[in-house]
């Protein structure tokens, strides 16, 4: 079997629960041979793989574009990353070295392992965070790197982060704080009035007695001053900017 199916917006758990159920529990009478892509948020993909002459093993290989240029490593994934995946169902779940050409991470699976029921299912359900765990961990890195940033003549240079393509957010290094900025964007206008409210509401409490030690929290129509010189198709929003202190 061979295919590819573009996903928009789809979790990468749902795809990979139903690929691996149906390699699971589907096709332990007749072994087949599998060769699938899928597609998530238009630019990360899967590319699943099986042999009939190794049914009991299935590969999994991920590509995935970085979550920042010039803050991470540029080649494949950190150490950090790979030993943060190596944590996922080790029993099951085993980094192939080196990738296959093309992604950054390919993992074989040893679908004899995982358990029937509702123990197989939390399994696939950890199988199928290894991209979160990518995510997070590259985000992990680089707040733990922003402080390398050069100061010298006192500027604080935004850091572009694309979780999802033409939506990305920044995080600002700042003297004694780092901020993060969210460019809000709606597909309805209704969204945009009940967020705007919304936002407005969140503001007024943040700003209360009762808060005064949970992280600030402000939302502008405008983009914020530390946004000035960025592209004007990142800062395109009808919902205003959200910044909040992470640290």
């Amino acid at each position: 079997m061979q295919g590819r199916y573009p996903v928009n917006r789809v979790p990468m758990i749902a795809l990979w629960d139903e690929a691996v159920l149906f390699f699971h529990f589907g096709c332990t009478e007749k072994p087949m041979e599998i060769d699938h892509h899928l597609y998530e948020f238009g630019s990360v993909e899967y590319h699943v793989q099986s042999s009939a002459s190794d049914p009991h093993d299935t590969y999994l290989s991920i590509a995935t574009p970085l979550l920042s240029q010039g803050v991470l490593p540029s080649h494949g994934l950190s150490h950090y990353t790979i030993e943060m995946i190596k944590g996922i169902c080790s029993d099951v779940l085993e980094i192939v070295e080196p990738a296959r050409e093309g992604y950054q991470l390919t993992l074989r699976l040893d679908l004899a392992k995982i358990p029937q029921g509702k123990d197989g299912a939390k399994v696939i359900a950890q199988i199928s965070s290894v991209q979160a765990v990518i995510l997070s961990s590259q985000l992990k890195e680089m707040l733990q790197n922003v402080n390398s940033q050069d100061t010298s003549q006192g500027m604080y240079k935004p850091i572009k982060l694309v979780y999802h393509p033409r939506e990305p957010f920044f995080v600002i290094r700042q003297p004694q704080k780092i901020t993060a900025v969210f460019p809000m964007r709606f597909r309805e206008n209704s969204d945009v009035i009940i967020a705007t409210a919304f936002f407005q509401e969140l503001m007024d409490v943040g700003s209360s007695e009762a808060w005064a030690k949970a992280p600030p929290c402000t939302w502008s129509p405008i983009p914020p001053p530390e946004l000035r010189g960025e592209l004007f198709e990142d800062l395109s929003t009808n919902g205003g900017f959200v910044s909040f202190g992470i640290c």
